[in-house]
């Protein structure tokens, strides 16, 4: 016998064991032979990562098709494992390693260094993982694999040398987004925007030779300028002062006539006395402050492209921990004539932070009278999100992968249909950064990762293998001489006292950082399954089925993994890139820890149950929106966990039992014909919107059927059958009780898969003691049949009807207990036949008197439209008339004054400019929620009105 309530701590524990006793999600289990494959990678979380509500929706998707497929009969592998998180995981031990007053990462020295990450991954790391276990994730964890495991390694070294061979590795000196707290290069997606309240400071570059020109100062209706100042300098603004050091020319725009007559002449930078020449661009905005830009080349992004069109020399001022380095910069000292100028700058600011020199440097030029003007600005300042500081574009030599030529079989991939965005609007997204992307920076300035397998001569030769052994015999043909590898300071030290030609033996050492992260998570789909070696896995599963996964990272991972897959494994590495919305607070807001909204998804697993969660997440998983997500909506799902629940107890204290063959098409009774009927209907709306990554509507479908049809309908009229019913129908209606339960449970085990799996080995079929063939997890999706449409049509009228009666009593507030009688009139043979076949029901389930056929509605009768029938509900006398009257009368006015309330709110320009997004959105969704209200109690005035 079921127990009274559904305890998912307990239960889901229980089925976890059971699953993984039966090693029930093994690669292959419960296929039929010679199956086709149908395979998903796991995007890998971080080692140091604990469960957020991304990876729970993330997950929970990957686990609804997974499990969907398997129960189709396909050979499935959901492949699992973690990134080894080269930034976060650094952190996460240096960390320990100070609470615990133990030596530093410097002090301690790289190889026990890593040791001791290593030892952190075995104790600490991947705890992530079974959280993932607690929600139902269905992967096969007996290959578990990791981004830093020996068979990725070896992969990682095969793709780097190979490329490095082919001329798509190189070294090269580019900005890169730098981190002065971490002192490494961090990828686009470790940078926060952050809003800070700044200045825009103007500054005054006086032009060289004594140049001068007329600048406009006053301007007509049309934009004609009507008078001007003569200036023997330009105005440009900045709002990092500190990297006018580095200035190497001012832009202004071709079209730009106030400056025409400027282009090819100089300026002379302030505090430093360089040359710079005034260079025509399309960078420069005549719209924006003077039109005129300072171009540091060594310090700003597009600064650096306006460099490389124009051939500018690159200064860099700031060293890597963001001072200001000026006194043995050689860069900075060519070609600027020594000065008391210059020599103030050098004593002011060498070696200063970058923050420190910025208020000196301004108020340096207010002294020299080069400070025009000071304006408030509200700007975006990029932050390493780790770090936690302002990051610098700093120009530093890195380690890039050519990504335009290894792009442009992915975006073939694409545009040609072989590999397909859903939804499908994501594909603009991926062209338009695919089609202007950057060199890949693949190097990192850690220790914890996969070390570059380069090493260096004293000649500049790099040498490119996958080990020392190799690099060493590579180096000795090289120089003739034998070779060892030494510490880079060694080495350096070596080469310095003797020179190349003077060694005995050559020194060579290894570069000392390490691969990005997303270069060995871009292996992942064929990596993980075995490459480089041949391995049937790989020849099985790849190219992989689905890629599901966020948007945020369609440029960092999925767009490398589409370079490498085409690359290495002549396909693309996924069919189909499914890109899942974000989850947000209910007000529509991004959850972060600062504004104290993050909603913790294993604190939901505890309080309502993973079946519920997941659920959740599904139902709310519409294509291209956001979830808006309240504990409230979680708690609801739990009511529809206990709803089955409760039916399946239902059933089984009726004594619903599937004999052995029952075949629904067999039923008799209408009701029983009719709940087959609708059964299969519900098997093909959930099938179609799973196989359309539509799991919103799948969610829907299979809830009303669940909630409405089968618990609040077929069930209800069912009793009177278990109770009154002859033992023929009684034994039908049991079998067709417990046959439908099943297929319910197949359908819902993708969503919820520990009640169901519970369910299905406690309600067997035939005798108590009976057991399942095999696990739900291995059994078969059920499939749509054609049913009786007849017998459906009959029922669902019937369902109509009766809602219908319910519906009108709610809006008029009939009284619960009131029973009201039912007058029919315009009904032909067949309504009046289906009437009288089903009167008991409409008896009790609409709570009426009797029901009668009349040739003209009575007077004071509330009137429905069912069919070609009108059904007739006298209420005079029922309820009071002028009390209800009043009653709506106020409720449409409260609700009028809300609708004017948010109209004159969204039509406020104020408002709408200001207000976040999501503001405005809940102020639209409560207006359409309050029109609908106003429009059920106008149709219950009318009703009223109809009375009178």
């Amino acid at each position: 016998m079921l127990d009274k309530t559904y305890d998912a701590a307990a239960v889901e524990p229980r089925i976890s064991e059971a699953w993984d006793a039966a090693d029930a999600f093994k690669a292959g289990a419960g296929a039929e032979p010679g199956a086709a494959s149908y395979s998903i990678v796991i995007p890998p979380p971080n080692v140091t990562g604990s469960l957020h509500m991304g990876h729970a929706l993330n997950n929970t998707l990957q686990d609804i098709l997974v499990r969907f497929e398997r129960m189709r009969g396909r050979d499935v592998l959901w492949q699992p494992g973690m990134d080894h998180a080269g930034i976060a995981t650094q952190m996460v031990v240096e960390r320990q390693l100070a609470e615990r007053k133990e030596p530093g990462r410097r002090d301690m020295g790289r190889e026990a260094f890593v040791k001791r990450v290593w030892d952190w991954k075995g104790e600490s790391g991947g705890m992530i993982l079974n959280q993932l276990k607690r929600l139902g994730a269905s992967c096969d964890w007996s290959r578990e694999r990791f981004t830093m495991d020996e068979g990725l390694s070896r992969a990682v070294l095969e793709v780097f040398v190979s490329l490095y061979r082919e001329g798509l590795i190189y070294k090269d000196k580019r900005l890169v987004n730098w981190d002065p707290k971490l002192l490494t290069a961090i990828s686009d997606l470790e940078v926060e925007q952050v809003e800070i309240k700044g200045n825009l400071w103007h500054f005054r570059y006086p032009l060289d030779g004594g140049e001068t020109f007329e600048a406009p100062i006053a301007w007509d209706e049309d934009g004609k300028p009507t008078e001007f100042e003569t200036r023997d300098y330009i105005t440009v603004a900045t709002t990092r002062p500190e990297t006018m050091l580095g200035d190497t020319a001012v832009a202004v725009n071709p079209e730009d006539p106030r400056y025409r007559g400027l282009i090819g002449k100089h300026v002379i930078l302030p505090l430093v006395g360089r040359r710079i020449p005034i260079v025509a661009d399309d960078y420069a905005d005549p719209e924006a402050g003077s039109g005129a830009v300072k171009i540091t080349p060594a310090h700003d992004f597009n600064d650096f492209e306006v460099g490389r069109r124009h051939d500018l020399p690159m200064i860099s001022v700031l060293d890597r921990e963001a001072r200001v380095v000026l006194a043995e910069n050689e860069v900075f000292l060519a070609d600027v004539p020594q000065s008391e100028e210059l020599r103030a700058t050098i004593a002011a600011f060498d070696g200063c932070d970058r923050f420190d020199v910025r208020k000196r440097l301004v108020a340096m030029m207010e002294e020299a009278g080069r400070l025009d003007r000071i304006e408030d600005h509200l700007h975006m300042v990029p932050h390493g999100d780790r770090g936690g500081v302002p990051i610098e574009p700093l120009l530093t030599d890195q380690w890039y992968v050519d990504a335009k030529t290894l792009a442009q079989p992915a975006i073939a991939s694409v545009r040609e249909g072989r590999t397909n965005f859903v939804p499908p609007s994501w594909d603009k997204t991926y062209y338009e950064w695919m089609e202007n992307i950057q060199p890949w920076c693949v190097s990192r300035q850690l220790w914890w990762g996969h070390r570059i397998p380069a090493w260096y001569g004293p000649d500049g030769k790099i040498f490119v293998e996958k080990t020392e052994e190799e690099a060493v015999a590579a180096a000795t043909g090289h120089y003739g001489k034998p070779v060892e590898v030494v510490e880079m300071e060694a080495a350096l030290g070596r080469w310095e006292a003797a020179g190349a030609d003077g060694e005995a033996t050559i020194a060579l050492y290894r570069d000392e950082d390490v691969l990005d992260t997303w270069f060995s998570s871009a292996l992942w789909p064929f990596s993980t399954l075995g490459w480089p070696d041949k391995t049937p896995e790989l020849a099985n599963y790849y190219p992989t089925s689905v890629l599901v996964t966020g948007f945020d990272i369609i440029f960092f991972w999925v767009a490398r993994m589409m370079m490498m897959g085409n690359h290495y494994m002549k396909t693309e590495p996924f069919n189909t890139v499914y890109i899942h919305a974000l989850v947000r607070d209910e007000k529509g807001q991004k959850m972060s820890k600062s504004k104290g909204n993050v909603i913790d998804p294993l604190a939901l697993v505890d309080e309502y149950g993973a079946d519920a969660l997941r659920f959740t997440l599904a139902a709310m998983a519409a294509q291209g929106r956001d979830i808006k997500l309240a504990t409230g909506r979680v708690a609801g799902y739990r009511n529809f966990v206990t709803k089955l629940w409760n039916a399946a107890r239902f059933v089984e204290m009726n004594g619903g039992a599937r004999p052995q063959g029952f075949d629904p098409a067999t039923v008799r009774e209408t009701v029983n014909r009719w709940i087959v009927t609708e059964t299969g209907r519900c098997i093909t709306a959930v099938t179609e919107a799973l196989e359309g990554y539509r799991f919103n509507d799948a969610a829907g479908a299979a809830y009303r059927f669940v909630w409405n049809t089968y618990c609040d309908w077929y069930l209800e009229f069912a009793k009177p059958i278990f109770t009154d019913g002859d033992a023929e129908a009684q034994a039908e209606t049991r079998a067709t009780a417990a046959w439908v339960l099943d297929e319910i449970l197949k359908l819902l085990h993708p969503f919820m898969p520990f009640m169901t799996e519970e369910l299905w080995a406690r309600t067997v079929e035939g005798e108590p003691e009976a057991a399942r063939a095999a696990l739900l997890v291995h059994t078969r999706w059920p499939v749509s049949f054609g049913g009786d449409a007849k017998a459906a049509a009959e029922i669902n009228w019937l369902v109509d009807l009766i809602s219908s009666i319910r519906s009108i009593r709610a809006e008029m507030n009939v009284p619960a207990g009131a029973k009201v009688p039912l007058v029919i009139t315009g009904a032909n043979e067949n309504t009046r036949a289906q009437v009288q076949a089903h009167e008991a029901l409409i008896l009790r389930l609409a709570r009426a008197e009797n029901v009668t056929f009349a040739d003209a509605a009575p007077r004071g009768a509330v009137q429905l439209v069912s069919g070609e029938a009108t059904v007739c509900l006298p209420l005079a006398g029922v309820i009071d008339l002028e009390a209800e009257a009043a009653r709506l009368t106020k409720e449409r006015s409260r609700l009028e004054t809300e609708i004017a309330r948010i109209d004159k709110k969204l039509g406020n320009a104020g408002f709408l400019a200001k207000a976040p997004e999501e503001i405005v959105e809940a102020e639209k969704e409560k207006r359409s929620e309050y029109l609908v209200l106003r429009e059920r109690v106008e149709d219950a005035r009318r009703r009223l009105e109809d009375l009178a």
